[in-house]
């Protein structure tokens, strides 16, 4: 069983983390069960609905794709680690809530996740280019709209 097993040091959410884990252990699994981070959803599990997405060296990566031990010496950022240490939202987490984008709230860490990378790559997106990013994540109860909004809302005040 021990040749099962790996040594991993990665950085979650800004802290340094070293461990064993098993050959076959999912990061999402590893970040819900060993690290205690619930907020990474698990969804379809296949890939497909984006509620596992995490950012990995600031990259958006389906959390349930991947392996715990191919984040060896990697960086991952879950959505416990977007607000400050103080509680205070970023601006996409700002405008999400001023736009109400979000009903259940299942889809909405992997789509902050998402569109945190999305906006730093692009600090003055397009409607389209907003809804071209978010059309991997699934979302089941708002439409979409007010996620738009509040992303291009988010947009707009991180631009200044």
């Amino acid at each position: 069983m021990d040749n099962d097993l790996h040594d991993i040091a990665l950085t979650v959410n800004g802290a340094a983390y070293n461990g064993r884990v098993e050959s076959r252990l999912l990061l999402s699994d590893f970040l819900r069960h060993d690290l205690k981070l619930a907020g990474t959803h698990v969804g379809c599990e296949h890939g497909v609905c984006g509620a596992c997405t995490v950012l990995l060296d600031g990259e958006p990566v389906r959390s349930c794709l991947m392996l715990a031990v191919q984040a060896n010496g990697h960086a991952i950022s879950t959505i416990e680690g977007l607000a400050s240490p103080a509680g205070d939202y970023t601006p996409l987490q700002q405008a999400m809530h001023d736009h109400h984008g979000l009903q259940c709230g299942y889809c909405t860490p992997g789509i902050l996740m998402t569109m945190t990378a999305f906006l730093d790559e692009h600090a003055s997106p397009s409607e389209d280019e907003v809804r071209e990013a978010l059309s991997g994540n699934l979302c089941r109860c708002t439409g979409y709209q007010n996620i738009v909004d509040a992303v291009m809302t988010a947009a707009s005040r991180m631009r200044g």
